[in-house]
């Protein structure tokens, strides 16, 4: 009996990895995809460029500083200069001077911070209808210099060459790590720990950056990881409510994992009166609404913040220096639908495929607009509560929070959904030095490239963000859209958006590229004849 029982768990184990290699496979294996167009954007990289007077932010949770002047040569950061003092006129003998062929770029009063760091960065596809260039422009748009695509799912082989290109600044992009999904590629599920470390091994002759797991026997996971770290990938894990309950997040982090995606088990290992979730009887995890809806009372099923329990996961966590990338931004609409719905980008810089993408729709996954209630958004802000509780905590305690979107679902838009992932980390208790950290140094070292990027030092590469605005006053100025604030004469007027991204010293003029997106949204509406209409409002 014992032995039918662990037979029929096989079976059904791989009945499960089926449908999600089938899943994946329909979502992320578009019939063609479109390549990135070549660059004609961007002014440089130059023998040497000055950028003078700025108030730098660098990253690594200091204050801000002064006016200050960088020297950059070609792609690198070759000095770092203070230059004066706020409000006095800086002596230009005391400054570094511009030699024959030089660029100089001035921005005196204002900010200069790292390029931003997306550690869940899908870069879209046909079936979200997002070409790479929507999708790169709005992320260099809005100071976004390097993303990770956790699950690469334009195919491995595609990401990989914009990654190449990318890298040559040949196309305008930010940098790209890729983490294929388990299993990408291989034909037909793969099932035991020789079949994994095969895989493994193969992504990383092809040039992979690490791996993207989502639900995997504990045996196949243990082998998977070790093989990982023979080969020198790192890896991110989306634990699902399919088999969290054999292996929840603490448990991976033991075998290895270095990213935790989202949540999802981490609430599992806090359990102390339970092993498993409070599912309703007639739960089916096909349910789109029955899914999310339950996730969204599911940390109020774990141990109480800073009780013993709790305290002993965190502890656990730290002492593995693992790295939570809690995406809060991609489940915001879950406790305040109209909100994310309405937001004010949405008309101009939401394609109308991607529009379609998002609607109500039983065989789409995000789309879980049944019959969205008040109870479930009231469900969803305790549960946000007590999850930013837990990533506060842990960021106080030493641990490594960073930042990710996940866009192209559930209504948000690459880009914008970023700067609302730095908003929430404010709104979970972070300082806002302590957000910039998150954005910039914290999402290097979690990748591993924390001596090129992630900070304004000497030695490090030219990723940069300059803003007119302080965004450690008003995060909002970092949006693509601004924000509003009343002048002198009692106008109300938009404010901020990056205003230059510069990668590998090549400057970018970010509201140019926001500007070609708009134009890209406005050819598609036009195209399509759509324009974004709310759900069963007139003309849907």
């Amino acid at each position: 009996m014992q032995y039918c029982f662990k037979t029929l768990l096989r079976v059904l184990f791989a009945l499960f990895l089926f449908a999600v290699t089938d899943f994946l496979a329909a979502q992320d294996s578009p019939k063609h995809i479109e390549s990135a167009p070549a660059r004609s954007e961007g002014d440089g990289p130059f023998g040497r460029l000055l950028i003078r007077g700025g108030t730098l932010i660098d990253g690594t949770g200091a204050p801000a500083i002064g006016p200050v002047d960088i020297i950059i040569e070609k792609n690198r950061i070759v000095d770092i200069q203070s230059v004066g003092f706020p409000g006095v006129t800086i002596d230009a003998g005391q400054r570094p001077e511009a030699g024959p062929g030089d660029k100089e770029l001035d921005i005196s009063g204002m900010y200069i911070l790292p390029g931003f760091v997306d550690m869940h960065g899908h870069i879209g596809g046909v079936s979200q209808g997002t070409p790479s260039e929507y999708v790169f422009k709005l992320w260099m748009g809005h100071g976004i210099t390097t993303i990770r695509d956790p699950a690469c799912g334009n195919g491995l082989d595609w990401v990989l060459q914009h990654k190449k290109k990318s890298a040559g600044n040949e196309i305008t992009a930010p940098r790209i790590l890729a983490y294929p999904y388990f299993g990408q590629g291989h034909d037909g599920p793969i099932s035991t720990t020789e079949q994994a470390r095969k895989w493994v091994a193969k992504i990383a002759r092809q040039g992979a950056d690490g791996l993207k797991i989502f639900s995997i026997r504990p045996d196949v996971m243990a082998a998977t990881l070790d093989e990982a770290r023979k080969q020198g990938l790192r890896s991110a894990s989306h634990h699902p409510q399919m088999s969290v309950a054999r292996q929840n997040a603490l448990q991976s982090a033991q075998l290895g994992l270095t990213t935790l995606e989202h949540w999802y088990g981490l609430p599992e290992a806090l359990f102390a009166d339970r092993t498993v979730q409070d599912f309703p009887a007639d739960f089916n995890y096909n349910n789109e609404q029955h899914r999310f809806a339950q996730a969204g009372r599911l940390w109020q099923q774990a141990a109480p913040p800073f009780s013993e329990h709790w305290n002993n996961v965190m502890a656990a966590l730290l002492e593995l220096d693992f790295t939570l990338d809690p995406t809060l931004t991609i489940y915001e609409a879950s406790r305040d639908l109209m909100r994310v719905r309405r937001a004010e980008w949405h008309e101009e810089y939401t394609l109308p495929a991607l529009w379609d993408f998002f609607k109500p729709s039983r065989k789409a996954h995000g789309s879980y607009w049944f019959f969205w209630s008040t109870e479930d958004e009231v469900a969803w802000k305790n549960n946000y509560r007590l999850w930013m509780t837990f990533l506060n905590e842990y960021k106080n305690r030493g641990g490594r929070v960073t930042c990710g979107s996940d866009a192209g679902y559930i209504y948000k838009i690459y880009g914008f959904a970023y700067i609302r992932e730095l908003e929430l980390l404010r709104e979970a208790g972070f300082h806002p030095l302590e957000v910039i950290r998150s954005a910039t140094l914290y999402g290097a070292e979690a990748l591993g490239l924390e001596k090129l990027i992630g900070s304004v030092e000497v030695g490090k590469l030219a990723d940069l963000v300059v803003v007119e605005e302080n965004p450690l006053q008003n995060l909002k100025v970092l949006y693509g859209t601004g924000a509003i604030k009343v002048d002198e004469n009692n106008a109300a007027v938009r404010v901020g958006g990056v205003k230059y991204t510069i990668k590998d010293g090549i400057i970018f003029d970010a509201k140019a590229l926001l500007k070609d997106v708009r134009e890209l949204v406005s050819a598609a509406k036009k195209r399509s004849g759509k324009e974004i209409v709310q759900p069963g409002l007139k003309g849907n």
